[in-house]
Parts: structure tokens; C-alpha cells; sequence
């Protein structure tokens, strides 16, 4: 017969083997959840910062200069840069400011606004001209987006296979006349 410590004992280890396995378990579903979130972070804050390289690279502004213009520190901007952080859209407009640049640009490739329609290169000409103001930029981008959309839609319309005139329910053919 068991002696009630060896009873308590034999319960405990049992115990801890459930508990093991099921912290296991709960561990790795931990691991790839966290995995899966990092790494589209990881892609989106990759994007986002090797745009902001490339806008900052064109204005021939250093790193240490952009971040004190955009309020940030140096090593933030690094960070963020090489995709390691995600900024926040509050950081994001302080960078497009400093850069001189939209923060609706910036918005888009982090993901926060959805993408113009357009070529992409087109909506950055017009994003990176100096001589305009943010409105008129605005305003051509809204105007630019219009006139694809008609044209697109003008495209599709004359695809469209057309009916013939003599079959048309509207129009009766001669022969039915």
C-alpha cells in the first residue's frame, strides 16, 4: 500500500507531464502566430523603409538630418528603414515632412491608404514636383485617377461585343415586318 506521500508525489508527476505537454503545445502555437505577425510586419515595414531610403537618398539628405527635421531619433530611423519597426502614421507624416514629400505617399506604401489607380510612375512625378503645392498635387492626382477611370471604362465599353441591328428586340428585322 501507498504511503500518502507517495500518493501526492505520483499526482504531482502526473500533473507536471500534462501540464508539460500542453505548455508545449501552447508554446508553439504561440511561436507561429508571433512568426506569422512578424513577418508581415517585417514585409510591410521593409517596403515602407526602403522607400523612405529612396526618397531620402534622391533629396541627398543624411540619415542623422532626416531624423532630426522629422523629429525621430537617429537610430528609430535606422530602424525603421531596414524594416526592422513599423512607424506609426504620426512618424510617417513627421518623415514625409521632413523629406518633403506627401505623407499620403508614404501612407500608401506602409499600407495605410489604399494604392491610386494610375501608373505608379505618374502619381510620382507629380508627388516629388517641387514647384507644386500639395493641393495642386492633390488636385492632379484626383483629376489624373478620374480621367483612368473613364478611359478604362471607355476601353471596356468598346470591347464589348455590340448586338447587331437587325436583332435587337427594339429594332425588328425586315423579315418579321
Amino acid at each position: 500500500m501507498q504511503t500518502p506521500g507517495e500518493f501526492v508525489r505520483e499526482q504531482v508527476s502526473t500533473v507536471r507531464e500534462k501540464v508539460d505537454r500542453v505548455a508545449g503545445s501552447v508554446a508553439e502555437s504561440v511561436v507561429e502566430a508571433t512568426s506569422a505577425s512578424t513577418n508581415n510586419v517585417t514585409a510591410v515595414g521593409s517596403q515602407v523603409g526602403n522607400y523612405i531610403r529612396e526618397q531620402r537618398s534622391a533629396a541627398q539628405v543624411s540619415l542623422r538630418e532626416l531624423a532630426r527635421t522629422a523629429g525621430v531619433s537617429n537610430p528609430y530611423l535606422s530602424q525603421v528603414e531596414r524594416g526592422l519597426r513599423k512607424p506609426s502614421a504620426e512618424i510617417l507624416a513627421s518623415i514625409a515632412r521632413g523629406l518633403k514629400i506627401s505623407a499620403e505617399s508614404l501612407y500608401e506604401q506602409a499600407g495605410i491608404l489604399d494604392r491610386r489607380s494610375g501608373n505608379p510612375d505618374t502619381v510620382a512625378a507629380i508627388r516629388s514636383d517641387e514647384a507644386l503645392s500639395e493641393r495642386h498635387k492633390a488636385v492632379l492626382l484626383e483629376l489624373y485617377e478620374t480621367y483612368v477611370r473613364e478611359h478604362r471604362a471607355s476601353t471596356v465599353r468598346e470591347a464589348a461585343p455590340q448586338a447587331a441591328p437587325g436583332n435587337s428586340p427594339s429594332h425588328p428585322s425586315k423579315e418579321s415586318a
